[in-house]
């Protein structure tokens, strides 16, 4: 069962209230580590119920209220007060001033944002190597098209968006600790996230590529022993990956 985090420096008073799946990481965890290396109280609304069941059952009806003034199309979503905003890099881009892991300044604002998009983007090619037909059906339905993806993710995709996150890192003007300025966004943490689901997914495809972006291996380091989010990762609040998820291990599909 997920827990409250803590107050810190970073959030405000309020808690502010998760929606998403209770059984998996998903693209929930993107704005779960924000809340966790930050030290931001909030809860994880499915989880924390007695239920499960009936958590999940809340939140669809939630979603499906008239009275809901802007309706979220699907979670992850969260709830500040009365203010209801859904979709991973939204989510992140508004709460990240209040979180102190976004610049003040407008340009590296966008540009964080731009590179959040781009890591959406490969989530959504991750995820799409076992689903390639359609999400409704079963991965069994649609094997030989996903292994036809998953060579094509692993060859070329992944190594592409992989070398433009190091280029990213290379090229920043503050130095390459950092995607953006001389401290941790939350594209970072969105970033060592990714390369933590790549891992599982696709461990021998993955690696060969890590291999050739150590900037990018180092800032997933960096994150990972960052004190908030290693104390995290340890908890029971951190799910383990599995099949049901957007990073899904099937050895078939790990073209190395």
């Amino acid at each position: 069962m997920n827990q409250v985090g803590i107050v810190s420096d970073y959030s405000q008073a309020m808690t502010y209230e998760l929606h998403y799946w209770p059984t998996i990481q998903g693209r929930g965890e993107f704005v779960r580590l924000a809340l966790e290396a930050t030290g931001t109280s909030y809860v994880d609304v499915a989880r924390s119920a007695a239920d499960t069941g009936k958590g999940v059952a809340a939140m669809q009806r939630f979603m499906d209220l008239k009275s809901t003034r802007h309706p979220p199309f699907a979670p992850p979503f969260l709830k500040d007060g009365d203010f209801v905003v859904g979709q991973t890099a939204a989510i992140l881009q508004y709460l990240a001033p209040t979180l102190k892991l976004v610049a003040r300044n407008e340009q590296a604002g966008i540009w964080t944002m731009q590179i959040q998009l781009t890591i959406a983007d490969m989530v959504t090619e991750a995820h799409d190597t076992h689903h390639p037909i359609a999400s409704s059906l079963y991965y069994e339905d649609q094997k030989a098209e996903a292994l036809r993806r998953a060579g094509d993710f692993c060859k070329e995709r992944m190594p592409k968006f992989m070398k433009w996150f190091e280029r990213v890192l290379a090229q920043n003007p503050a130095g390459n600790r950092y995607l953006v300025g001389n401290r941790m966004s939350y594209a970072d943490l969105s970033l060592f996230q990714l390369v933590e689901g790549l891992r599982y997914a696709f461990p021998l495809a993955s690696e060969k590529v890590l291999v050739r972006t150590p900037l990018v291996l180092a800032l997933h380091h960096r994150i990972a022993t960052q004190p908030r989010v290693a104390a995290y990762l340890k908890s029971d609040r951190r799910l383990a990956f599995s099949e049901e998820g957007v990073f899904r291990r099937y050895p078939e599909l790990d073209v190395g």
